[in-house]
Protein backbone atom coordinates (compact mmCIF):
# COMPACT_ATOMS: atom_id res chain seq x y z
CA UNK A 1 0.00 0.00 0.00
CA UNK A 2 2.91 2.33 0.75
CA UNK A 3 4.08 2.04 -2.86
CA UNK A 4 0.66 2.81 -4.44
CA UNK A 5 0.26 6.18 -6.17
CA UNK A 6 -1.60 8.85 -4.18
CA UNK A 7 -4.29 8.99 -6.85
CA UNK A 8 -5.08 5.31 -6.31
CA UNK A 9 -5.12 5.76 -2.55
CA UNK A 10 -7.49 8.75 -2.78
CA UNK A 11 -9.72 6.79 -5.15
CA UNK A 12 -9.81 3.81 -2.80
CA UNK A 13 -10.57 6.11 0.13
CA UNK A 14 -13.49 7.63 -1.77
CA UNK A 15 -14.89 4.18 -2.61
CA UNK A 16 -14.61 3.09 1.02
CA UNK A 17 -16.46 6.21 2.23
CA UNK A 18 -19.23 5.47 -0.29
CA UNK A 19 -19.42 1.87 0.95
CA UNK A 20 -19.56 3.10 4.54
CA UNK A 21 -22.46 5.38 3.59
CA UNK A 22 -24.18 2.41 1.92
CA UNK A 23 -23.96 0.23 5.03
CA UNK A 24 -25.04 3.04 7.36
CA UNK A 25 -28.00 4.03 5.17
CA UNK A 26 -29.12 0.45 4.55
CA UNK A 27 -29.10 -0.30 8.28
CA UNK A 28 -31.32 2.69 9.09
CA UNK A 29 -33.54 2.05 6.06
CA UNK A 30 -34.11 -1.61 6.88
CA UNK A 31 -34.90 -0.91 10.52
CA UNK A 32 -37.20 2.02 9.66
CA UNK A 33 -39.46 0.00 7.37
CA UNK A 34 -43.11 -0.17 8.38
CA UNK A 35 -43.58 -3.90 9.01
CA UNK A 36 -47.27 -3.89 8.07
CA UNK A 37 -46.69 -2.03 4.82
CA UNK A 38 -43.70 -4.29 4.13
CA UNK A 39 -45.89 -7.37 4.59
CA UNK A 40 -48.51 -5.88 2.28
CA UNK A 41 -45.95 -5.11 -0.44
CA UNK A 42 -44.39 -8.55 -0.08
CA UNK A 43 -47.79 -10.16 -0.58
CA UNK A 44 -48.11 -8.12 -3.77
CA UNK A 45 -44.91 -9.86 -5.01
CA UNK A 46 -42.71 -6.75 -4.92
CA UNK A 47 -39.22 -8.25 -5.05
CA UNK A 48 -37.50 -5.59 -2.98
CA UNK A 49 -40.10 -6.00 -0.25
CA UNK A 50 -39.79 -9.80 -0.34
CA UNK A 51 -36.00 -9.58 0.02
CA UNK A 52 -36.26 -7.08 2.88
CA UNK A 53 -38.84 -9.24 4.63
CA UNK A 54 -36.57 -12.30 4.44
CA UNK A 55 -33.63 -10.32 5.80
CA UNK A 56 -35.69 -8.94 8.69
CA UNK A 57 -36.84 -12.41 9.72
CA UNK A 58 -33.45 -12.69 11.48
CA UNK A 59 -32.50 -9.14 12.46
CA UNK A 60 -29.48 -10.39 14.41
CA UNK A 61 -27.93 -11.76 11.22
CA UNK A 62 -28.79 -8.64 9.26
CA UNK A 63 -27.24 -6.34 11.86
CA UNK A 64 -24.19 -8.59 12.11
CA UNK A 65 -23.69 -8.48 8.34
CA UNK A 66 -24.06 -4.71 8.12
CA UNK A 67 -21.73 -4.05 11.05
CA UNK A 68 -19.08 -6.42 9.67
CA UNK A 69 -19.15 -4.55 6.37
CA UNK A 70 -19.28 -1.10 7.94
CA UNK A 71 -16.49 -1.70 10.43
CA UNK A 72 -14.30 -3.31 7.78
CA UNK A 73 -14.55 -0.39 5.34
CA UNK A 74 -14.15 2.20 8.10
CA UNK A 75 -11.02 0.58 9.49
CA UNK A 76 -9.59 0.14 5.98
CA UNK A 77 -10.40 3.77 5.20
CA UNK A 78 -8.61 4.84 8.37
CA UNK A 79 -5.52 2.86 7.36
CA UNK A 80 -5.43 4.37 3.86
CA UNK A 81 -5.97 7.89 5.26
CA UNK A 82 -3.02 7.33 7.62
CA UNK A 83 -0.78 6.27 4.71
CA UNK A 84 -1.80 9.34 2.70
CA UNK A 85 -1.20 11.63 5.69
CA UNK A 86 2.29 10.19 6.31
CA UNK A 87 3.26 10.77 2.71
CA UNK A 88 1.97 14.34 2.64
CA UNK A 89 2.69 15.65 6.14
CA UNK A 90 4.91 13.13 7.86
CA UNK A 91 4.31 12.14 11.48
CA UNK A 92 2.17 15.24 12.13
CA UNK A 93 -0.26 14.13 9.40
CA UNK A 94 -1.57 11.23 11.49
CA UNK A 95 -3.54 13.57 13.77
CA UNK A 96 -4.71 15.61 10.77
CA UNK A 97 -5.91 12.47 8.97
CA UNK A 98 -7.75 11.20 12.05
CA UNK A 99 -9.60 14.49 12.51
CA UNK A 100 -10.50 15.00 8.85
CA UNK A 101 -11.52 11.37 8.30
CA UNK A 102 -13.72 11.44 11.42
CA UNK A 103 -15.48 14.58 10.14
CA UNK A 104 -15.90 13.20 6.62
CA UNK A 105 -17.27 9.83 7.79
CA UNK A 106 -19.54 11.51 10.33
CA UNK A 107 -21.11 13.81 7.74
CA UNK A 108 -21.01 11.84 4.49
CA UNK A 109 -21.07 8.24 5.73
CA UNK A 110 -23.25 8.46 8.84
CA UNK A 111 -25.54 11.47 9.39
CA UNK A 112 -26.44 12.24 5.75
CA UNK A 113 -27.18 8.68 4.56
CA UNK A 114 -28.99 7.74 7.77
CA UNK A 115 -31.16 10.85 7.55
CA UNK A 116 -32.09 10.07 3.95
CA UNK A 117 -32.82 6.45 4.87
CA UNK A 118 -34.99 7.46 7.83
CA UNK A 119 -37.02 9.81 5.62
CA UNK A 120 -37.31 7.39 2.67
CA UNK A 121 -36.77 3.88 4.07
CA UNK A 122 -38.32 1.97 1.16
CA UNK A 123 -36.33 3.83 -1.50
CA UNK A 124 -33.12 2.96 0.34
CA UNK A 125 -33.87 -0.47 1.82
CA UNK A 126 -35.41 -2.22 -1.19
CA UNK A 127 -32.47 -1.65 -3.60
CA UNK A 128 -29.96 -2.26 -0.78
CA UNK A 129 -31.60 -5.58 0.05
CA UNK A 130 -30.30 -7.10 -3.19
CA UNK A 131 -26.69 -6.31 -2.25
CA UNK A 132 -27.22 -7.41 1.35
CA UNK A 133 -28.72 -10.75 0.26
CA UNK A 134 -25.66 -11.40 -1.93
CA UNK A 135 -23.24 -10.43 0.85
CA UNK A 136 -25.12 -12.61 3.31
CA UNK A 137 -24.55 -15.65 1.09
CA UNK A 138 -20.87 -14.83 0.49
CA UNK A 139 -20.03 -14.01 4.10
CA UNK A 140 -22.36 -16.51 5.76
CA UNK A 141 -19.63 -18.40 7.70
CA UNK A 142 -18.24 -15.15 9.14
CA UNK A 143 -21.71 -13.75 9.91
CA UNK A 144 -22.70 -17.05 11.54
CA UNK A 145 -19.58 -17.09 13.73
CA UNK A 146 -20.03 -13.47 14.83
CA UNK A 147 -23.74 -13.98 15.59
CA UNK A 148 -23.03 -17.18 17.52
CA UNK A 149 -20.59 -15.35 19.80
CA UNK A 150 -22.88 -12.31 20.16
CA UNK A 151 -25.94 -14.45 20.86
CA UNK A 152 -23.95 -16.33 23.47
CA UNK A 153 -23.30 -13.05 25.26
CA UNK A 154 -27.01 -12.18 25.02
CA UNK A 155 -28.05 -15.51 26.49
CA UNK A 156 -25.89 -14.81 29.52
CA UNK A 157 -28.03 -11.74 30.26
CA UNK A 158 -31.29 -13.55 29.46
CA UNK A 159 -31.97 -12.33 25.92
CA UNK A 160 -32.79 -14.78 23.11
CA UNK A 161 -32.26 -13.66 19.53
CA UNK A 162 -34.56 -16.43 18.27
CA UNK A 163 -37.56 -14.90 20.06
CA UNK A 164 -38.57 -12.18 17.64
CA UNK A 165 -40.70 -9.44 19.21
CA UNK A 166 -44.40 -9.44 18.42
CA UNK A 167 -45.56 -6.73 16.01
CA UNK A 168 -49.27 -7.11 16.78
CA UNK A 169 -51.09 -3.93 17.71
CA UNK A 170 -53.41 -3.35 20.63
CA UNK A 171 -56.77 -1.66 20.11
CA UNK A 172 -55.38 1.63 21.43
CA UNK A 173 -52.42 1.41 19.03
CA UNK A 174 -54.83 0.67 16.17
CA UNK A 175 -56.80 3.74 17.21
CA UNK A 176 -53.65 5.84 16.92
CA UNK A 177 -52.93 4.40 13.46
CA UNK A 178 -56.45 5.23 12.27
CA UNK A 179 -56.30 8.76 13.71
CA UNK A 180 -52.96 9.42 12.04
CA UNK A 181 -54.05 8.04 8.67
CA UNK A 182 -55.13 11.55 7.68
CA UNK A 183 -56.24 11.88 4.08
CA UNK A 184 -55.48 8.21 3.39
CA UNK A 185 -58.81 7.28 4.99
CA UNK A 186 -61.91 9.49 4.61
CA UNK A 187 -62.99 11.07 7.88
CA UNK A 188 -66.32 9.23 7.82
CA UNK A 189 -64.55 5.89 7.42
CA UNK A 190 -62.16 6.79 10.25
CA UNK A 191 -65.10 7.38 12.56
CA UNK A 192 -66.60 4.01 11.63
CA UNK A 193 -63.31 2.19 12.26
CA UNK A 194 -62.92 3.90 15.63
CA UNK A 195 -66.48 2.98 16.53
CA UNK A 196 -65.74 -0.66 15.73
CA UNK A 197 -62.75 -0.55 18.08
CA UNK A 198 -65.06 0.85 20.77
CA UNK A 199 -67.49 -2.07 20.54
CA UNK A 200 -65.50 -4.13 23.03
CA UNK A 201 -65.66 -1.30 25.59
CA UNK A 202 -69.40 -0.66 25.32
CA UNK A 203 -72.02 -3.03 26.72
CA UNK A 204 -75.66 -3.51 25.77
CA UNK A 205 -76.58 -1.67 28.96
CA UNK A 206 -75.03 1.48 27.50
CA UNK A 207 -77.24 1.55 24.40
CA UNK A 208 -80.42 -0.28 25.42
CA UNK A 209 -83.85 1.28 25.43
CA UNK A 210 -84.72 1.48 29.16
CA UNK A 211 -87.70 -0.55 30.26
CA UNK A 212 -89.88 2.50 30.92
CA UNK A 213 -89.49 3.48 27.24
CA UNK A 214 -90.04 0.02 25.73
CA UNK A 215 -93.02 -0.02 23.37
CA UNK A 216 -94.89 -3.33 23.42
CA UNK A 217 -98.27 -5.02 23.27
CA UNK A 218 -100.07 -5.65 26.55
CA UNK A 219 -102.40 -8.62 26.15
CA UNK A 220 -104.50 -7.28 29.03
CA UNK A 221 -105.52 -4.27 26.90
CA UNK A 222 -108.81 -4.22 24.98
CA UNK A 223 -108.57 -5.96 21.60
CA UNK A 224 -109.58 -2.77 19.78
CA UNK A 225 -106.70 -0.90 21.45
CA UNK A 226 -104.27 -3.64 20.43
CA UNK A 227 -105.45 -3.46 16.81
CA UNK A 228 -105.07 0.31 16.85
CA UNK A 229 -101.54 -0.04 18.18
CA UNK A 230 -100.61 -2.59 15.50
CA UNK A 231 -101.93 -0.32 12.73
CA UNK A 232 -100.06 2.79 13.86
CA UNK A 233 -96.93 1.27 15.42
CA UNK A 234 -93.63 2.55 14.01
CA UNK A 235 -91.63 -0.47 15.16
CA UNK A 236 -91.11 -3.67 13.20
CA UNK A 237 -90.78 -5.94 16.23
CA UNK A 238 -92.75 -5.58 19.44
CA UNK A 239 -92.48 -7.34 22.81
CA UNK A 240 -95.73 -8.98 23.83
CA UNK A 241 -96.47 -9.22 27.56
CA UNK A 242 -99.24 -9.54 30.11
CA UNK A 243 -99.83 -6.46 32.26
CA UNK A 244 -96.09 -5.85 32.78
CA UNK A 245 -92.90 -6.17 30.76
CA UNK A 246 -91.72 -8.57 33.49
CA UNK A 247 -94.26 -11.13 32.23
CA UNK A 248 -93.08 -11.36 28.61
CA UNK A 249 -94.80 -13.80 26.28
CA UNK A 250 -92.50 -13.23 23.31
CA UNK A 251 -91.70 -10.93 20.40
CA UNK A 252 -94.06 -10.22 17.52
CA UNK A 253 -92.90 -9.34 14.00
CA UNK A 254 -95.37 -6.81 12.62
CA UNK A 255 -94.99 -8.24 9.12
CA UNK A 256 -96.63 -11.48 10.25
CA UNK A 257 -99.88 -9.75 11.17
CA UNK A 258 -100.30 -7.44 8.18
CA UNK A 259 -102.33 -9.95 6.18
CA UNK A 260 -104.58 -10.67 9.18
CA UNK A 261 -105.40 -7.11 10.18
CA UNK A 262 -109.00 -6.25 9.36
CA UNK A 263 -110.16 -9.87 9.11
CA UNK A 264 -112.90 -11.11 11.43
CA UNK A 265 -110.96 -14.23 12.40
CA UNK A 266 -107.95 -12.40 13.82
CA UNK A 267 -108.02 -12.46 17.63
CA UNK A 268 -105.70 -12.62 20.62
CA UNK A 269 -105.20 -16.37 20.29
CA UNK A 270 -103.95 -15.99 16.74
CA UNK A 271 -101.78 -13.09 17.84
CA UNK A 272 -100.17 -15.20 20.55
CA UNK A 273 -99.61 -17.96 17.99
CA UNK A 274 -97.51 -15.57 15.88
CA UNK A 275 -95.30 -14.58 18.79
CA UNK A 276 -91.74 -15.87 18.85
CA UNK A 277 -90.18 -16.83 22.16
CA UNK A 278 -88.17 -14.00 23.77
CA UNK A 279 -84.40 -13.75 23.51
CA UNK A 280 -82.58 -12.54 26.62
CA UNK A 281 -79.28 -10.68 26.81
CA UNK A 282 -77.17 -10.16 29.99
CA UNK A 283 -76.73 -6.44 30.63
CA UNK A 284 -72.92 -6.66 30.79
CA UNK A 285 -72.50 -8.23 27.32
CA UNK A 286 -70.02 -6.30 25.14
CA UNK A 287 -71.43 -5.01 21.86
CA UNK A 288 -68.95 -6.89 19.68
CA UNK A 289 -69.96 -10.13 21.40
CA UNK A 290 -73.68 -9.37 21.15
CA UNK A 291 -73.32 -8.58 17.46
CA UNK A 292 -71.96 -12.08 16.94
CA UNK A 293 -74.68 -13.54 19.16
CA UNK A 294 -77.40 -11.87 17.10
CA UNK A 295 -75.82 -13.25 13.93
CA UNK A 296 -75.44 -16.75 15.37
CA UNK A 297 -78.98 -16.94 16.73
CA UNK A 298 -80.52 -15.13 13.74
CA UNK A 299 -82.13 -12.58 16.03
CA UNK A 300 -82.52 -8.83 15.72
CA UNK A 301 -83.95 -7.94 19.12
CA UNK A 302 -83.22 -8.99 22.70
CA UNK A 303 -84.50 -8.19 26.18
CA UNK A 304 -81.73 -7.03 28.50
CA UNK A 305 -81.75 -8.65 31.95
CA UNK A 306 -79.70 -8.02 35.08
CA UNK A 307 -78.06 -10.57 37.37
CA UNK A 308 -81.40 -11.30 39.01
CA UNK A 309 -83.17 -11.96 35.73
CA UNK A 310 -85.20 -8.76 35.87
CA UNK A 311 -85.77 -7.04 32.54
CA UNK A 312 -83.90 -3.73 32.33
CA UNK A 313 -84.55 -2.76 28.73
CA UNK A 314 -84.40 -3.76 25.10
CA UNK A 315 -81.58 -3.84 22.56
CA UNK A 316 -81.78 -4.36 18.81
CA UNK A 317 -79.35 -5.14 16.04
CA UNK A 318 -80.00 -1.67 14.63
CA UNK A 319 -78.86 -0.12 17.92
CA UNK A 320 -75.50 -1.86 17.60
CA UNK A 321 -75.11 -0.95 13.94
CA UNK A 322 -75.80 2.69 14.81
CA UNK A 323 -72.87 2.55 17.21
CA UNK A 324 -70.70 1.81 14.16
CA UNK A 325 -72.15 3.92 11.35
CA UNK A 326 -74.11 6.52 13.32
CA UNK A 327 -77.80 7.25 13.51
CA UNK A 328 -79.81 6.17 10.48
CA UNK A 329 -83.35 5.78 11.81
CA UNK A 330 -86.05 8.18 12.88
CA UNK A 331 -84.81 7.94 16.47
CA UNK A 332 -82.75 11.07 15.80
CA UNK A 333 -85.91 13.17 15.70
CA UNK A 334 -87.01 11.63 18.99
CA UNK A 335 -83.70 12.51 20.57
CA UNK A 336 -83.87 16.04 19.19
CA UNK A 337 -87.06 16.53 21.20
CA UNK A 338 -85.00 15.83 24.33
CA UNK A 339 -82.21 18.31 23.49
CA UNK A 340 -83.01 21.96 22.81
CA UNK A 341 -80.13 24.32 21.86
CA UNK A 342 -80.63 27.82 23.25
CA UNK A 343 -79.67 31.21 21.82
CA UNK A 344 -77.04 31.76 24.53
CA UNK A 345 -75.20 28.57 23.54
CA UNK A 346 -76.58 26.44 26.35
CA UNK A 347 -78.56 23.21 25.99
CA UNK A 348 -81.91 22.53 27.60
CA UNK A 349 -81.89 18.74 28.03
CA UNK A 350 -84.34 16.12 29.22
CA UNK A 351 -82.33 14.43 31.98
CA UNK A 352 -83.58 11.01 30.89
CA UNK A 353 -81.39 11.12 27.75
CA UNK A 354 -78.40 8.77 27.75
CA UNK A 355 -74.99 10.32 28.23
CA UNK A 356 -73.56 8.50 25.20
CA UNK A 357 -76.24 9.94 22.90
CA UNK A 358 -75.81 13.41 24.39
CA UNK A 359 -72.05 13.26 23.88
CA UNK A 360 -72.45 11.98 20.34
CA UNK A 361 -75.10 14.46 19.19
CA UNK A 362 -73.69 17.57 20.85
CA UNK A 363 -69.96 16.82 20.94
CA UNK A 364 -69.79 16.86 24.74
CA UNK A 365 -67.34 14.92 26.91
CA UNK A 366 -69.39 13.85 29.90
CA UNK A 367 -68.14 10.67 31.65
CA UNK A 368 -69.70 7.42 30.43
CA UNK A 369 -68.05 4.96 32.82
CA UNK A 370 -70.70 5.36 35.52
CA UNK A 371 -74.43 6.16 35.28
CA UNK A 372 -75.95 5.79 31.84
CA UNK A 373 -78.33 8.77 31.90
CA UNK A 374 -77.84 12.44 32.66
CA UNK A 375 -80.27 12.13 35.56
CA UNK A 376 -78.20 9.29 37.03
CA UNK A 377 -74.98 11.28 36.63
CA UNK A 378 -76.42 14.29 38.48
CA UNK A 379 -77.87 12.17 41.29
CA UNK A 380 -74.60 10.26 41.72
CA UNK A 381 -72.68 13.53 42.01
CA UNK A 382 -75.08 15.23 44.44
CA UNK A 383 -76.06 12.05 46.34
CA UNK A 384 -79.49 13.59 46.78
CA UNK A 385 -82.59 14.66 44.84
CA UNK A 386 -81.85 18.32 44.05
CA UNK A 387 -84.30 21.18 43.97
CA UNK A 388 -84.91 23.32 40.89
CA UNK A 389 -82.29 26.08 40.67
CA UNK A 390 -79.44 23.93 42.02
CA UNK A 391 -76.18 24.44 40.11
CA UNK A 392 -73.17 22.17 39.85
CA UNK A 393 -70.16 21.53 37.65
CA UNK A 394 -69.68 18.15 35.97
CA UNK A 395 -66.58 17.37 33.87
CA UNK A 396 -66.08 21.11 33.38
CA UNK A 397 -69.67 21.81 32.29
CA UNK A 398 -71.79 24.19 34.43
CA UNK A 399 -75.18 22.50 34.92
CA UNK A 400 -78.35 24.03 36.31
CA UNK A 401 -81.30 21.94 37.50
CA UNK A 402 -84.36 23.43 35.79
CA UNK A 403 -87.08 20.96 36.76
CA UNK A 404 -87.38 17.95 39.04
CA UNK A 405 -90.03 15.35 39.82
CA UNK A 406 -90.54 13.53 43.08
CA UNK A 407 -87.64 11.15 42.64
CA UNK A 408 -85.64 12.31 39.63
CA UNK A 409 -84.24 15.25 37.74
CA UNK A 410 -86.50 16.14 34.82
CA UNK A 411 -84.76 18.96 32.92
CA UNK A 412 -81.29 20.52 33.12
CA UNK A 413 -79.49 23.36 31.40
CA UNK A 414 -75.93 22.66 30.26
CA UNK A 415 -73.65 25.63 29.64
CA UNK A 416 -70.57 25.45 27.36
CA UNK A 417 -67.56 23.84 29.00
CA UNK A 418 -65.31 26.10 31.03
CA UNK A 419 -61.56 26.05 30.36
CA UNK A 420 -59.61 24.72 33.31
Amino acid sequence: MSDAPLSVLFGALLVLIILSAFFSGSETGMMSLNRYRLRHLAEKKLRGAQRAQRLLERPDRLIGLILIGNNFVNILASSIATVIALRLFGEAGIAIAAGLLTLVILIFAEVAPKTVAALHPERVAFPASAVLMLLQRLLYPLVWAVNMLANGVLRVIGVSAEQAPSHSLSSEELRTVVNEAGALIPRRHQEMLLNILDLEKVTVEDIMVPRNEVVGIDLEDEWEDILEQLVHCQHTRLPVYRDSIDDVVGVLHARNVLSLLGTSVFDKEQLIGLVREPYYVPEGTALHRQLLNFQRSRRRIGLVVDEYGDIQGLVTLEDILEEIIGEFTTDVSALSRDIHPQDDGSLLVDAGVTIRELNRLEGLDLPTDGPKTLNGLVLEYLEDIPEAGTSLKLAGYPIEIVQTTGNAVKTVRIQPRLDD
